[in-house]
């Protein structure tokens, strides 16, 4: 893929090494990790934190000149139950694991998911632990000390179903609130888990032209896109991808990149390398044959990659 493009991979801490690490190398000049920055990762009992596989990940990125995004640090899934045992337990696990994880990679990481998936499908601010525990401004509470831990750091909000009207609403205003308190916000990570036929192109470019007007950076944070259909028992590709669903594969993923890089996406991170270790397989029916990515399972190029090239290429070009 060209220079000067933010493209990105997620990947999990078995793909440093070997055949995968070496497709990555050359391909991305992005990595976003999948679980090993996640607070039940790092941070699985009070006063008891776990960097190793974090520390090598990052060392992976800074080895070869990468930019490495910190995913994540307030989640409402993947948190150890005593983090909530009461509140004031609970704001002080806060505090001390922003401090001691975003100041660990001080200046090593470009920027956070601060705050990750925290609206409902109405655009309010979904009923989590945090929120039970913290109040409303939990949200607020974490950019501020992710900013105190990192001055420099970038910060982000990340969701999902962001192209639905309602829903964006409500992050463009959680994004808003935090802009007129003075709070430091940089950017917001579209979680683009999509499929052949959603959303549409329209809802797309809607979407990302109404997160570029906040002044902020806009990025497809997590992209891949779904084959198989919606009815979830059908299994139908578990001997291989027809030819032509690779063709619309490759058709949806060319729409796609086109309209990120022409309404200015700064960074487009595909959620996996391989079809063969996407959570797609086992999500939201477990068990199922998925084919969302770029490379087949066995590490090959599948036409959808040829198509990203090809757009990658024409903007290079422009």
């Amino acid at each position: 893929m060209p220079p000067g493009a933010r493209i990105g991979v997620a990947l999990n801490e078995r793909q440093i090494d070997g055949v995968a690490a070496a497709l990555v190398t050359r391909h991305f000049n992005s990595i976003s990790p999948e679980n090993v920055l996640k607070w039940e990762s790092l941070h699985p009992a009070r006063g008891r934190y776990a960097f190793a596989a974090a520390d090598r990940y990052v060392a992976f990125g800074e080895r070869h000149g990468m930019e490495v995004t910190g995913h994540t640090l307030v989640w409402h899934q993947q948190v150890p139950a005593w983090v909530f045992t009461d509140p004031r337990g609970t704001r002080a696990a806060l505090k001390d694991h922003v401090k001691q994880v975003v100041g660990r990679y001080r200046g090593r990481i470009r920027g956070w998911d601060v705050v990750n998936e925290a609206l409902d499908e109405r655009g309010a601010l979904r009923d989590s632990p945090w929120r039970r525990a913290l109040g409303d401004d939990y949200v607020a509470e974490a950019y501020t000390l992710a900013h105190a831990s990192d001055p420099d750091a970038e910060l982000y909000y990340a969701d999902y179903n962001l192209f639905r009207p309602e829903k964006r609403a409500g992050a463009l205003r959680l994004i808003r609130d935090l802009q007129s308190r003075g709070i430091r916000i940089d950017g917001v990570g579209i979680h683009a888990h999509w499929g052949l036929d959603f959303p549409t192109k329209d809802e797309i470019r809607q979407m990302l032209a109404d997160f570029d007007a906040l002044g902020i950076s806009v990025m497809l944070s997590e992209l891949d896109v779904s084959v198989l259909p919606r009815r979830s028992d059908l299994n139908p590709y578990v001997q291989g991808l027809p030819r032509e669903i690779q063709q619309k594969l490759a058709q949806r993923y060319a729409e796609i990149f086109r309209l990120a890089l022409e309404n200015k996406t700064t960074r487009i991170t595909l959620w996996g390398l391989d079809d063969g270790s996407s959570w797609l397989n086992d999500y939201p029916v477990p068990g199922r044959t998925n084919h969302p990515l770029l490379w087949d399972r066995a590490y090959r190029p599948k036409p959808a990659f040829d198509a990203v090239v090809e757009v990658l290429r024409s903007f290079r070009e422009k």
